[in-house]
């Protein structure tokens, strides 16, 4: 049985945890509000600009446009670029997104696809890198250093892929993300970025579009393609980030409240084995009263 200073040390212990939790779901509180409004700020601009390029490429006839848009000619070599968070203590945040991507990389080996992958995030990486490792051909960890995110970090994510695409490395590039839901929901998702896929709110048939564009169709998607590409990139990744914080938030909270009802019932623990010790002392003292 434990002594009562064993008690007393893990109830202090237990309470220093938990003032740690709370601060850091406070902090992950404040970092939420501005993560969030950036990450719905993002989402009129990234829609439009893929309904713009929808309505553009359906002008385009055949495989007349860049390769951006209408593929290399063949879906083998897949890349898949996983978004996770540099740091943990944020629940099931990365564990889902991990799992998740495990699943996509099995279906795509049973069809006979060839995967690549490129972490952005240290999380990601530190797992998948036990199971594929030789599909990990590049990461990048660190992006938002000073704590907010910008496009510039976007631009490294989108130049690798581009610079990749350019080398003929892949034919197919996915995003793999956690998008966010709400405050308590985070649901991984993939999109596909190259090639372009239409935007489904856009009903013009293929080869058939009611404006006439100057410069020719190609020119412009030749300009605005890799400008989607990392605006989608940037999306995505604001979208992690504002996850990251609503599942710190969440699981610091409950780490918070599981620590209160721990001390709780160490507590009533070390009151029963205060007044056992008391009882055993009473005891011995009035049974030596009586002997003498």
């Amino acid at each position: 049985m434990p002594s009562l200073k064993d008690y007393r040390t893990r109830i202090t212990s237990v309470k220093s945890t938990r003032k740690i939790t709370s601060a850091m779901k406070m902090v992950a509180a404040s970092k939420l509000k501005r993560a969030q409004e950036a990450a719905q700020a993002s989402q009129p601009y990234a829609k439009a600009m893929a309904g713009i390029i929808s309505r553009v490429a359906a002008g385009v006839k055949g495989d007349a446009g860049p390769k951006l848009l209408v593929g290399t000619g063949s879906s083998q070599k897949h890349l898949l670029v996983v978004c996770s968070s540099d740091r943990g203590l944020c629940g099931g945040f990365n564990g889902n997104l991990v799992r998740f991507t495990k699943n996509e990389i099995r279906r795509l080996h049973a069809e006979g696809k060839q995967v690549e992958i490129v972490c952005v995030g240290r999380k990601a990486r530190d797992v998948l890198k036990r199971d594929f490792s030789k599909l990990i051909s590049d990461s990048i960890v660190g992006l938002g250093g000073r704590g907010r995110l910008g496009f510039a970090d976007a631009l490294k994510v989108s130049d690798m892929i581009l610079a990749k695409f350019n080398r003929g490395e892949y034919d197919v590039c996915s995003l793999v993300y956690n998008q966010f839901v709400s405050v308590l929901a985070q649901k991984p998702a993939t999109q596909q970025l190259i090639p372009f896929v239409m935007a489904a709110n856009e009903n013009v048939a293929v080869g058939q579009t009611p404006y006439s564009f100057e410069p020719a169709e190609d020119v412009i998607l030749a300009d605005l393609l890799p400008k989607n590409i990392s605006i989608q990139v940037f999306r995505a990744l604001l979208d992690s980030a504002a996850g990251e914080q609503a599942a710190r938030m969440t699981a610091m909270d409950n780490a918070t409240r599981n620590a209160g009802d721990m001390i709780k019932n160490l507590s009533v623990k070390y009151n029963r084995a205060r007044q056992a010790y008391i009882t055993k002392e009473l005891i011995e003292i009035i049974s030596g009263a009586e002997a003498v």
